[in-house]
């Protein structure tokens, strides 16, 4: 397929509904979009099929389903550091970052050292990726020890309230994540949680809430896991 091909399968399949709440939505910024949701996306990716090149034409455009698509499609073996480091600045409007966290950067070959980095970065947006790729760490990477883990959930617990807006968000998801691992990083984490108290933040206008990692941690599926 060309970039053509792909954005003619857009508009073939665009939703009137969502095409509307777009409209609505204060993250627009100058982009456009067909409506479709990512479990549609995902489909059509399937469609398209894996294509680098075809990736980095659609990364380019300023319709929102297309980079989407754009990092649905992209062969993460071919991804390299320069790239992410590029895109990562350009993940605009914010809820890009998520697609791009939890499909693509979990299986480039520099995961564990690209989400060190990032973490530590002064720039908020990369801390943010940083801490949602933490997140993808401890559910996908088996071979790691709990130490690996410790300091970041004491980092976590020490500067989470004190974080920039979506900081938070990542660092949330990363603590209910590495809590479920084994059972020293359940009781350090359900600690950690309780330390931490109600995490607030800003979703933008919408009914969006942070979670609430305390009470998933010590909810009978995760609890029973532990402490049978």
């Amino acid at each position: 397929m060309t970039k053509t091909d792909v954005i003619k399968l857009l508009s073939e399949n665009r939703n009137e509904r969502g095409m509307v709440n777009w409209e609505k939505s204060p993250i627009i910024r100058g982009f456009t979009s067909y409506g479709i949701g990512l479990t549609q996306l995902k489909k059509l990716a399937k469609q398209v099929g894996k294509n680098h090149e075809l990736a980095m034409e659609l990364w380019h455009e300023t319709n929102y389903d297309a980079k989407i698509l754009a990092i649905l499609i992209d062969e993460a073996k071919q991804v390299t550091r320069e790239q992410v480091d590029r895109q990562v600045a350009e993940l605009t409007p914010w809820s890009l970052t998520h697609v791009y966290c939890s499909t693509l950067l979990p299986k480039v070959g520099f995961l564990v050292p690209l989400a060190e980095d990032w973490m530590t970065n002064s720039d908020s947006l990369k801390r943010s990726c940083g801490f949602q790729l933490l997140y993808q760490i401890a559910k996908n990477d088996k071979k790691l020890p709990d130490d690996y883990f410790l300091p970041y959930i004491e980092r976590i617990e020490r500067e989470l309230q004190t974080e920039e807006n979506f900081v938070k968000d990542g660092m949330n998801s990363a603590l209910l994540m590495i809590g479920q691992r084994s059972k020293p990083l359940y009781e350090r984490s359900v600690a950690a949680a309780r330390a931490i108290g109600k995490v607030t933040v800003d979703y933008g206008d919408n009914s969006c809430q942070a979670m609430d990692v305390l009470a998933h941690l010590t909810g009978d599926r995760i609890r029973k896991k532990f402490l049978a």
